[in-house]
């Protein structure tokens, strides 16, 4: 296991091993080995990110489905059962005459 992993890295990692040998001018192979090197911080940056985002999208969003479905709980009890609103208020119907 240990070799499999020491290979790995040989063969991304070192200029005599890597296909990147195979590119003749110094200089060149290692803007290209720069750029590779770039393009996958950037990759592994953007993953991190977007799964710490993530948690943070789903959390926003559960707020905004669990307003939406108190409003509709509200707005239903408040069509068929409206006088739930009034229990306990102080108010009753017989006060809206006086």
């Amino acid at each position: 296991m240990k070799q499999l992993v020491v290979n790995g890295w040989n063969f991304i990692f070192d200029a005599n091993v890597s296909p990147l040998r195979n590119i003749p001018d110094v200089g060149t192979r290692h803007y290209v080995f720069q750029a590779l090197a770039f393009m996958w911080a950037v990759a592994f940056a953007t993953a991190i990110g977007s799964y710490t985002i993530f948690a943070v999208s789903i959390l926003g969003h559960t707020v905004l489905i669990a307003a939406a479905a108190i409003t509709v709980a509200t707005y239903t009890t408040a069509a068929k059962k409206p006088k739930m609103f009034v229990f306990g208020s102080g108010r009753s119907n017989d006060d809206e005459h006086v």
